[in-house]
């Protein structure tokens, strides 16, 4: 007759011992873990009596099968936590904007170098496509997403979406209903913009101003907006009787041609002399400059913008370009901070509602120190 195995059916359990089967479904416990593991957590999850559950792994411990690191949970000696690996989706704003081309490409090296899966799409400056890839991430059952796009009416539809599927989401630049938002402090970036306005007309104009001229992008909100209050008001904190000044919004719709359009039109309609000009970026004000320069009064205006991209740096290494400053956001850094940020939130750690960038004005006499590499790149 063949004996039965020990994982035979047949064989009655008679003879097993009750505490050690607690031991052993401890250590199954543990072993299937990729954190250590509370006393509170182990007794919930296998319905043990706590004071039953902290015996048996204090024997455990005291044999050298179990270890407690730092008080933070038991795990099993010599076993590393397992890597838990990740797939984010982000869904880059465009790659039509120098800004949008950087942030993705920080990204992508970021994930790479976190080894986490990253989903990129392109949400190509559209309401549409954005919604429908944000359906695509759904989809993919990601970990996360991180969503860059504009619009901010379609933003509670895309919490919403991602709220139902139970997907945590960082927005980047406009904010999102249940999201940890990312990217600039606009008051404060505008602030920045402003004041170097007002002391260079100070400066060159003996702070004589006739209107202010704000390019402004309603789509994006009322965040990316305040970047152009903060704009007037940091003109007014140096030129306090600019208040007189004819103040003009114009709809840029934050990008080239449209500001160059909307700009002209302005110009053949009016014969206004010393103009500061302010944009919610920089696609705006270059297209503003370039209307300027068409009607011929390339001197008449003064500019600043916001991002500090490559073709803000660009423009202001040209000879005689009125594009002033721009202040930098730095979305080379985003990547790493944001692919930081995500871990945070996956991993159960708190995060504040809010994670903005620094900010600083890049001006014609600081560009080539602070982006000193633009000039390699080129060459390449």
């Amino acid at each position: 007759m063949t004996k039965a195995s020990c994982g035979s059916s047949e064989r009655p359990r008679r003879h097993l011992i009750q505490v050690v089967g607690r031991a052993c479904d401890i250590l199954s416990l543990l072993h299937s873990s990729d954190r250590p593991l509370k006393l509170a957590e182990i007794c919930a999850r296998l319905g043990l009596a706590p004071p039953t559950a902290f015996r048996v792994i204090d024997t455990l411990c005291a044999k050298g099968l179990v270890e407690r690191p730092g008080h933070s949970g038991y795990r099993i000696v010599g076993l590393a936590p397992k890597e838990k690996h990740f797939r984010l989706g982000y869904a880059a704003q465009s790659s039509e904007f120098a800004f949008s081309r950087t942030t993705a490409h920080s990204m992508e090296q970021a994930a790479k170098a976190a080894r986490i899966e990253l989903l990129v799409v392109n949400n190509r400056f559209s309401r549409t496509v954005a919604l429908k890839n944000a359906d695509y991430f759904v989809r993919q059952k990601v970990d996360l997403v991180v969503e860059f796009q504009t619009f901010v009416e379609i933003a509670p539809t895309l919490a919403s979406k991602y709220h139902d599927a139970g997907i945590p989401m960082i927005a980047v630049e406009i904010p999102h209903p249940g999201a940890t938002y990312y990217g600039a402090d606009n008051y404060r970036a505008g602030q920045i913009g402003g004041s170097y306005l007002g002391s260079w007309a100070k400066k060159h104009w003996d702070g004589h101003v006739d209107e202010v001229l704000l390019l402004e992008q309603s789509a994006a909100g009322a965040l990316p907006q305040s970047r152009l209050t903060g704009t007037v008001d940091g003109i007014m904190t140096v030129l306090p009787h600019a208040e007189h000044a004819k103040v003009v919004y114009i709809e840029g719709h934050g990008q080239f041609h449209a500001s160059f359009a909307a700009v002209r039109k302005h110009l053949n309609h009016t014969a206004t002399g010393n103009t500061l000009v302010a944009a919610v970026n920089d696609p705006s004000a270059i297209g503003a400059l370039r209307a300027f320069d068409e009607a011929g009064r390339a001197q008449d205006c003064a500019a600043v913008s916001q991002n500090a991209s490559e073709e803000a740096r660009e423009e202001m290494r040209r000879p005689g370009s009125r594009l002033i400053g721009s202040v930098a956001y730095f979305p080379e850094n985003y990547g790493p901070e944001i692919i930081s940020l995500a871990l945070d939130i996956l991993h159960g750690k708190p995060v504040p509602p809010a994670v903005f960038t620094r900010h600083h004005l890049i001006t014609p006499e600081n560009v080539d120190h602070v982006y000193g590499n633009d000039v390699l790149i080129a060459r390449i």
